[in-house]
């Protein structure tokens, strides 16, 4: 009896281990079809391509554009339509969510950025200081994404950027 008992703890646990991962896995799916479907305006499980990357990044990844580019790459008819299917989108999205894959910059991180480029130590960066920054140096933003992040970013009274509020505003929930 002893044994029988020994055999079955095991299989028991290698069980709720793959219920368990089954559950995590459709719970990955469905908050990718749900993301995926806010921008399927025909309802037809297609969305226009240039939304990939809005999608990709409300599901809490942080690609930068070459990143997002392959991803395009990996999804995309052999024909480009100009639309992602859902079929095709779902199982590579899975993958880059259970890999864990484009994880957002730590806060502190950012902080000690933002305080490099900080020259006079005053916690804020001007909005022409912010621009020059962001289309000059390393990965540059498009005029849409530096128009996109003005308008959250810049003290419209004080037309400068208090980046400790900025980087608060903007970090990632990893829950």
């Amino acid at each position: 009896m002893a044994t029988e008992e020994k055999e079955t703890v095991p299989a028991t646990a290698a069980a709720a281990a793959a219920a368990a991962a089954e559950s995590v896995l459709a719970d990955i799916q469905k908050k990718i079809t749900d993301a995926f479907e806010v921008f399927d305006h025909e309802c037809n499980k297609t969305v226009d391509v240039r939304e990939i990357g809005t999608i990709i990044r409300s599901l809490g990844c942080c690609p930068s554009e070459g990143d997002l580019h392959d991803m395009l790459a990996e999804v995309e008819e052999e024909e480009p339509t100009g639309f992602i299917r859902l079929e095709k989108f779902l199982p590579m999205m899975t993958r880059v969510l259970m890999e864990r894959r484009y994880r957002p910059i730590p806060e502190d991180v950012l902080l000690r950025a933002f305080e490099v480029l900080d020259q006079n130590k005053c916690g804020h960066l001007t909005k022409d200081e912010l621009i020059k920054y962001m289309t000059e140096e390393g990965e540059p933003f498009t005029q849409e994404e530096m128009e996109e992040m003005l308008s959250a970013a810049v003290d419209p009274e004080t037309n400068t950027v208090r980046y400790k509020d900025y980087i608060s505003m903007m970090v990632v929930d990893e829950n």
